[in-house]
């Protein structure tokens, strides 16, 4: 593993760490894989914030659409086995359906480009008002005309991959979980995944929340209904790490894959631009993809009942990232894209030098707290509320083992001004001093602004004792 790559897993932690404090999140899980290796994997919070049970790495999540990722990835061992072509019509496999939607090759359906509906007529399955739907009511909301004819443009639909589940059971003669489990699930060597949620889970599985808005606090959102005849497109259960190695399989580049070479490039192939958006994405063959900081990346996300989940491959790096989140207004997207950021400047930079390696730690003022981060030369006055924690952050040169100035700042901030580092009789830090500013560890501001601000006045006595 590469030194930068190194030092950036030593921040990532601390950073979100942070993140789930500041933001009173109930939980949140992130595995990181480089290659066919998970080399971090860390959970932070709860997952059930009411007991407050602790969240390991080990609590399954209900990952959603990342379900649509395996779907595809079925339909193209499928294909490699030659027992179907993209460009075949899913009506030749499915009856009952309207006559344009029966047209609408196996391909557009990935692509989300055959024009379907996306949830029906009824959408109360999201709102846990109705189950999700049976094979019955879904073969019978595809009997009705697409939205929109295919191939027109990017549109949404998980009734969508309903029928692709419909193609594949009416392929295989098998029900699409216990298909998918044996020949992608188990071939990949997940241990940690399932298609649905059964009626038995013996497996520790992390508690949905909802968001603080509605009721000023959270309330648990169990998030164990199935998924049933959507499964293929929502219902999969696993973890960070589980969801990290197989998506690094997905990589053209990888090494040991279920799929062809071929395969795997035809998934992660923009197909599609996603229009009316602010962030530019597009969308292949169950596989959502983009460009972040100058690199590109793939892979999808989710979102649940009481979920938020996401995972991106960055393909030149040879690195998978997942970040799974238990509540409505989790912030999985947000920290998937930090984390990127990071990573991306411990590339640029490198790992710090011997000279500015021990310039580390959180420390506090009342407003708040900013991170020493070393990385090559020198050392980033980094954010750690900040999505990206290096947005704009000042930079120290170091001058002697604890002297230093601020070489490069914004023009509000302290550009050019002396920092200084205080340190105990067995040489660890224990103060900073940035531009006039003292820094200390969390504990003692603790304690500076409860005695300040929150302690009780006493009040003066009479030198007679009356008041």
């Amino acid at each position: 593993m590469e030194k930068w790559l190194g030092a950036a897993l030593d921040y990532v932690p601390r950073w979100l760490e942070f993140q789930v404090r500041a933001y009173e999140q109930p939980g949140c899980v992130i595995a990181i894989a480089h290659r066919d290796r998970v080399v971090l994997e860390e959970a932070y919070g709860f997952a059930d914030a009411i007991a407050r049970a602790p969240l390991t790495p080990r609590h399954r999540f209900r990952v959603a659409s990342h379900s649509k990722s395996f779907t595809a990835a079925g339909i193209m061992k499928l294909r490699e086995a030659r027992r179907l072509k993209l460009d075949d019509e899913v009506g030749q496999y499915v009856t009952g359906l309207h006559r344009d939607v029966g047209r609408a090759t196996i391909a557009q359906v990935l692509a989300h480009a055959a024009g379907i509906v996306r949830d029906g007529a009824d959408t109360g399955q999201w709102a846990d008002r109705r189950p999700f739907l049976n094979e019955t009511e879904l073969r019978s909301a595809l009997a009705a005309p697409p939205i929109l004819p295919a191939n027109t443009r990017f549109k949404y639909s998980n009734h969508g991959f309903g029928l692709v589940g419909l193609v594949m059971e009416a392929l295989t003669g098998e029900s699409y979980s216990s298909w998918m489990k044996r020949e992608v699930i188990d071939t990949v060597g997940l241990d940690e995944t399932l298609p649905d949620m059964p009626r038995r889970f013996g497996a520790p599985m992390a508690r949905g929340h909802s968001g603080k808005m509605l009721l000023g606090r959270r309330v648990i959102i169990p998030g164990l209904n199935p998924t049933n005849a959507l499964a293929p497109a929502t219902g999969f259960v696993s973890t960070a790490r589980d969801l990290a190695l197989f998506f690094a399989q997905l990589s053209p580049g990888a090494k040991r894959s279920l799929l062809s070479v071929a395969s795997r490039r035809e998934m992660v192939r923009r197909q599609w631009r996603e229009p009316n958006v602010s962030v530019e994405r597009h969308y292949g063959q169950g596989i959502v993809s983009g460009t972040l900081n100058g690199w590109d990346w793939f892979g999808h996300s989710g979102g649940f009942q009481g979920f938020i989940t996401r995972t991106s491959v960055l393909p030149d790096q040879d690195l998978a990232v997942s970040v799974l989140t238990n509540s409505s207004d989790g912030l999985a997207h947000f920290w998937l894209d930090g984390t990127v950021q990071i990573l991306r400047a411990f590339r640029d930079n490198g790992a710090p030098s011997r000279r500015v390696r021990d310039w580390s730690g959180r420390w506090w003022t009342s407003w708040g707290a900013f991170d020493l981060v070393p990385m090559g030369n020198k050392v980033v006055m980094a954010g750690p509320g900040f999505f990206n924690p290096f947005l704009d952050a000042s930079e120290i040169a170091v001058t002697s083992r604890n002297a230093g100035r601020i070489a490069l700042a914004a023009g509000l901030a302290s550009h050019g001004e002396p920092v200084t580092l205080k340190r105990n009789q067995r040489g660890r830090i224990t103060e900073v001093i940035a531009a006039g500013t003292r820094f200390l560890p969390e504990a003692k501001i603790v304690r500076e602004v409860e005695e300040r601000y929150a302690a009780p006045k006493k009040k003066k006595r009479r030198k007679n004792g009356r008041r």
